[in-house]
């Protein structure tokens, strides 16, 4: 498959330390809602970002990726079919069907319970990355229906494909996970490995904080949020709350009740009486708690009902700011740049050089040669000569000899001029 028709996308959550009266949003990372703007990446099939535009305040992945498809096709360039993988966030029946119909391929996990797979179904699969390494798992390739949200009445569904697999639990038993993809030529051990690239974004995200310093706030310009945005209600969630306790005991004093009921109707041990009368004042006895439960759920239910599901900001949290980010976004640009540098030197000192330790050592290397002292020399025509010190240690030159002479092979031009770039280590060729 081309890698080129291979997208991933992911919201980024940016934490706000400042003063200033800033919208909070839930970080994953950090385990709790902080005030922070967030951001929709899309990375490649290598985990490189693409571009990325910040999030409209309150939004779904699910909403984002509908909103990105128009500018989804237009980084590929072309009408093939892109397949794009996301986490559960992004989960929507009614999206998968849009997203089909437009010429885009969903991968993803399938959300919430579901009936496990036969083991009967399963076998085994493999898949051989770009590096020639083979993994094998032993999954079950199915067919799946998903009820379409918008149309539970009329009981139409999305028929997609679904690759399942037993993974271990945490007590020591198993249990299966599915992943769902609208694809149905790209073998099914190749489904199990794109998903599991996925995870390539969120290494983007650690190791851009990390080195390229990606959560720092580099615009603290702010101005007044719309106050007449919808936003949830969180009295409304609280309301729901105390409807599904009041729903657990009103199960509860039901057994109960019929508990009482039962031991009431049952003669005493020992008795020869066939039936036990059992008078109105007994059984009203026995039914209080339950009646009291039932009260108490039909009032929680109905001051659930009666709260709104969305209120105006204005009226939730008025003052709120929106952190400008026309500079924040020029800084992240750059800051793209650099990493997609960064991960391609890497790649081809894997790729391209006879470095022994190049699989656990080729990003620091990397970061190595970045760091480097050397020449840079306009006079021979025609030609820009960067010129690097030798490095610590004849392998690590070595390497970064193969490298330079990699890349003089490209006859790569210097931007914006005629010059052609010509990497070398000093004292060499």
């Amino acid at each position: 498959m081309n890698l080129a028709a291979i997208l991933y996308v992911d919201g980024h959550v940016r934490a706000y330390q400042g003063t200033k009266k800033i919208g909070k949003i839930y970080s994953t990372r950090l385990k709790f809602p902080v005030p922070a703007t967030e951001e929709t990446w899309v990375t490649d099939a290598h985990g490189s970002p693409v571009f990325v535009v910040m999030a409209a305040p309150g939004a779904s992945l699910a909403a984002e990726l509908r909103d990105l498809l128009p500018e989804l096709r237009t980084a590929v360039g072309d009408d093939r079919r892109v397949l794009v993988g996301f986490d559960r966030g992004g989960w929507s029946p009614a999206l998968f069907k849009h997203m089909d119909a437009s010429g885009f391929d969903v991968l993803t996990w399938r959300k919430g319970v579901t009936e496990d797979i036969t083991d009967d179904l399963f076998k085994e699969v493999t898949h051989t990355d770009d590096h020639g390494q083979t993994r094998k798992w032993s999954v079950a390739d199915t067919l799946v229906d998903l009820p379409l949200a918008t149309t539970k009445t009329s009981g139409e569904v999305f028929t997609i494909r679904q690759i399942s697999r037993v993974v271990g639990t945490t007590g020591g038993g198993t249990r299966q996970i599915h992943i769902l993809t609208t694809d149905r030529t790209m073998s099914a051990g190749e489904v199990v490995y794109r998903m599991g690239n996925r995870w390539r974004q969120e290494n983007q995200f650690r190791y851009a904080r990390m080195h390229f310093d990606l959560d720092s706030h580099d615009s603290y310009t702010s101005t007044g949020d719309d106050e007449e945005r919808m936003m949830p209600n969180p009295a409304k969630a609280k309301a729901y709350q105390k409807v599904v306790a009041a729903r657990n005991a009103h199960a509860e004093a039901a057994a109960i009740a019929e508990t009482n009921l039962m031991a009431l109707k049952t003669p005493a041990e020992g008795s020869t009486e066939l039936a036990v009368t059992v008078t109105s004042a007994m059984h009203n006895q026995a039914m209080a708690p339950l009646w009291e439960a039932e009260t108490a759920l039909i009032a929680a239910e109905k001051a659930h009902k009666a709260i709104p599901a969305k209120l105006r900001l204005g009226e939730l949290n008025p003052g709120q700011q929106v952190l400008d980010t026309e500079t924040k976004l020029i800084h992240t640009g750059i800051r793209m740049a650099a990493y997609n540098t960064a991960m391609t030197i890497a790649r081809e000192i894997r790729t391209n050089t006879g470095y022994r330790r190049a699989s656990q050592e080729a990003h620091a290397l990397m970061r190595q040669i970045f760091n480097q002292t050397g020449d840079i020399d306009t006079t021979k025509p025609g030609v820009l000569t960067i010129s690097l010190d030798p490095l610590p240690t004849k392998a690590k030159t070595a390497a970064v000899t193969q490298l330079c002479e990699h890349l003089n092979s490209t006859q790569t031009r210097y931007p914006g001029t005629e010059l052609i770039l010509h990497y070398k280590i000093k004292n060499n060729a």
